[in-house]
């Protein structure tokens, strides 16, 4: 294939890679808690013709010739600045006001991480998420509860008739990780461990560098919509650019084989 023609198609590629986390970003702009993608992109191996620094026949030193050939996509990353706070002024409604992640455990017992905090009652009270998984620590709320109340350091108190104070139910934690980065999306809103992440570092809201809870609020998703257009149209018109590159260097080679005709 003519090296041109290469380096183009990995260009192409690599704009339909950021076209669709793009894409992912505007589609998850109202979700609870979503965090937006970037890709990140590198520059692949070189066909060195003329070393740099080598010296020439008349003594002088040379640059060196060394010819690209394309980039490739080397990963994609969360990112894990905060959302704007939304007030929705329902009591189960959580929102994280800096670092850390809600714990819930998944059908198989694994743990996973969140950072939305639609919290909700199962039937035998226990406190879960959107998704119906509990959270870890679990907190179960009595039915004769009237009010629920998850202060800033995730204390869980209900108030109860016939008691004059309200009652200690438990209490939230948040976990951090030294890479969130490095978190596996499950989708759902939840995310697990890996070995990129590092170990979960399970807190107190509000100790250290853990972030605090404010309950009647939920984090939205941190995507910029006018951001991420912009870049939208800058990847259509460097796809569009590649493709012309693409184009070119076909009919270069049309026109070498009616020559050679």
């Amino acid at each position: 294939m003519n090296p041109a023609m290469w380096i183009s198609k990995t260009g192409v590629q690599a704009q339909d890679a950021k076209l669709q986390a793009i894409a992912n970003n505007l589609a998850n702009v109202n979700t609870v808690g979503f965090k937006r993608d970037r890709v990140v992109f590198e520059d692949l191996h070189y066909q060195v013709d003329a070393q740099p620094g080598a010296q020439s026949a008349d003594n002088t030193v040379s640059n060196g010739v060394q010819l690209g050939n394309g980039t490739r996509l080397v990963g994609t990353q969360k990112v894990f600045t905060n959302g704007s706070l939304q007030t929705t002024s329902q009591q189960l409604d959580v929102a994280i006001s800096g670092n850390g992640f809600l714990q819930v455990r998944r059908p198989n017992g694994d743990a996973a991480f969140t950072r939305a905090g639609q919290l909700q009652l199962d039937a035998n009270g226990t406190l879960v998420n959107a998704q119906g998984l509990p959270l870890v620590p679990q907190i179960t709320v009595p039915n004769t509860a009237t009010a629920i109340t998850i202060a800033e350091n995730g204390t869980v108190s209900a108030t109860i008739p016939g008691q004059s104070a309200p009652t200690e139910l438990g209490a939230l934690t948040l976990t951090n990780f030294v890479n969130p980065t490095g978190l596996l999306a499950l989708g759902e809103n939840l995310f697990s461990e890996t070995a990129a992440s590092g170990a979960p570092n399970e807190g107190r809201p509000g100790d250290g560098a853990l972030g605090k809870l404010k309950q009647g609020s939920l984090e939205g998703s941190n995507v910029q919509v006018v951001e991420e257009m912009v870049d939208m149209i800058a990847a259509q018109r460097t796809y569009e650019m590649n493709t012309k590159v693409l184009s070119a260097a076909d009919n270069m080679l049309q026109y070498l084989a009616q020559a050679a005709r």
